[in-house]
């Protein structure tokens, strides 16, 4: 802490990776303490700022400018948006924040009563008015706005957790009632138009022609098969994974994007703390034209997730396959922990690694709860799988006896 971290930013509330963290809590432990605390201050947020949805709704803001949408970054001390120009068009944290209150409700963690319907129902209006399935957004890496399949694909995974709460009259009746009522049929379309647009895009994350947006190969597709499940399509789920590990994956970590230039190569001398994590989404130029090339930082929130996927897997498949994969990743995952006598202390979750006059170290972002957040859940999911392969092993012992 201290210095340049303090010009970060990163003291700010990121709605997406809040929720991730979350989330972690709840896949691990099955613990609901900590999400409901993360959801109900964001919730608290966005009701102490809901004429940004209404706003929008009722036509009164162009959406096109990005401050007038949703905040997805503000201050968690007071619940104040922060003045700072930011790319706030990011349909995939909104669409995290929807999935994971329907978790909680599904999971009887959250009460039908306790839940802010209206916020939910103004959210789904927000999305019909900008026609979320071809609406340009910023997206996991906040910056040029283009259709993205993650994007989409976020937004469809909570589309669908509400559509299955919908399934219960009162909840239905809650939705129906609020200031800015949604329908299952609204619910439905929104679904429908959202499937069809991953299903036109992937495996690609961007398949717009101008060439500053269209983007084959993106790691952020990763969550949209874990945590989200959303895909439903093993032969796309495959070719993501083969074109992250072909293209995309180093031997320090995963690259975000070909062409990544956030902590390219000698960052720290390059740009000055303020400059590094500044709104770059309306024009990457400068920061692009630092970057060599193969020099992208190499992050360290994939791997983990890599290895989830091929753990939920083998806990449904029990290939011998799966579990190799899995453990390959959750071995490349432990690798990123800091070492010994750096200018960390050892064992640290970088959010990722670069290259600094020549040699590939930690980033200043270390450590980095949603690395944490993810291995966590990594190290969990080995530990199942190891469990159902003892557990067969007896199996086969009490047989052969």
């Amino acid at each position: 802490e201290g210095g340049d971290f303090e010009l970060t930013g990163y003291r700010n509330i990121w709605l997406r990776d809040n929720i991730q963290i979350a989330w972690a809590h709840l896949a691990v432990q099955n613990d609901p303490g900590i999400p409901l605390q993360c959801v109900n201050s964001i919730t608290q947020f966005y009701a102490k700022h809901r004429l940004r949805f209404v706003d929008i709704i009722e036509g009164r803001t162009d959406f096109q400018e990005p401050m007038n949408r949703p905040h997805i970054r503000f201050n968690g001390s007071d619940l104040s948006e922060l003045p700072e120009k930011w790319s706030h068009a990011q349909n995939d944290a909104l669409g995290y924040l929807l999935w994971l209150i329907c978790e909680l409700v599904k999971r009887h963690h959250l009460s039908i009563a306790a839940t802010d319907w209206t916020l939910i129902a103004q959210l789904v209006r927000y999305w019909m008015v900008v026609e979320v399935w071809t609406d340009e957004d910023s997206g996991h890496w906040e910056e040029v706005r283009k259709v993205a399949a993650s994007s989409i694909g976020c937004a469809l995974a909570g589309l669908e957790s509400l559509r299955e709460l919908m399934n219960q009259a009162e909840v239905a009746s809650q939705l129906a009632a609020v200031s800015h009522p949604i329908s299952v049929q609204n619910v439905d379309n929104l679904i429908s138009k959202c499937r069809d647009a991953i299903q036109t895009i992937l495996p690609s994350e961007c398949i717009q022609n101008d060439p500053t947006k269209g983007r084959q190969y993106d790691a952020a597709l990763l969550f949209l098969m874990y945590p989200l499940n959303v895909i439903n399509d093993r032969t796309l789920e495959d070719q993501i994974l083969s074109d992250v590990k072909t293209h995309l994956q180093g031997p320090y970590g995963i690259r975000r994007y070909l062409g990544d230039s956030y902590w390219c190569a000698d960052y720290r001398d390059l740009l000055g703390a303020e400059q590094r994590t500044a709104d770059f989404s309306d024009n990457l130029d400068a920061r692009d034209s630092l970057l060599k090339p193969g020099m992208e930082a190499q992050w360290c929130i994939f791997d983990p997730i890599v290895s989830c996927i091929h753990g939920q897997r083998y806990q449904s498949d029990k290939k011998p396959e799966s579990l190799a994969l899995q453990l390959e990743s959750l071995r490349r995952s432990l690798s990123q922990l800091t070492p010994a006598n750096a200018r960390f202390p050892q064992y640290r979750c970088p959010e990722s690694y670069f290259c600094e006059k020549g040699v590939w170290i930690p980033n200043d972002i270390t450590p980095l709860l949603w690395t944490q957040a993810n291995l966590w859940q990594a190290l969990t999911m080995m530990e199942r799988s190891l469990a159902l392969v003892e557990g067969d092993r007896h199996k086969r012992i009490s047989k052969d006896a």
